[in-house]
């Protein structure tokens, strides 16, 4: 069986590619480890459309149904996973304490994400 692509060619279309590079929006969410307290990881939730377009644009994910991206909050770009998050409907991004620090981010507060798929 022909997939798309070899039957596009076959008429001289090129099927139009599926986006590898998404913004989305949203606040800083904390994740506190529940056995001793003061463990601590940051997240942006990565959901709705957005969620759906990456699963759509991914393919198949690495272990954990992670995907690599590429990432810029403000003026800092970084090299990170997207982690699934079944609860939250979509993908975690995880914020590490440089990047928080460098853009001034706390739990809540509001930041845009540019996401490359890699």
């Amino acid at each position: 069986m022909k997939d798309l692509a070899a039957i596009a060619a076959e008429f001289g279309d090129d099927p139009e590619p599926a986006p590898r590079t998404f913004s989305h929006s949203g606040t800083v969410w904390r994740w506190q480890a529940e056995k001793d307290g003061t463990a601590a990881w940051f997240f942006l939730v990565i959901d709705g459309e957005t969620a759906q377009a990456i699963r759509a644009a991914a393919g198949p994910r690495r272990g954990f149904g992670s995907v690599k991206v590429k990432a810029r909050i403000g003026r800092t770009a970084f090299a990170t996973s997207l982690f699934p998050a079944k609860d939250k409907g979509g993908f975690l991004l995880p914020l590490k304490a440089s990047l928080r620090k460098a853009e001034k981010l706390d739990e809540g507060s509001a930041t845009t994400a540019t996401i490359e798929l890699t």
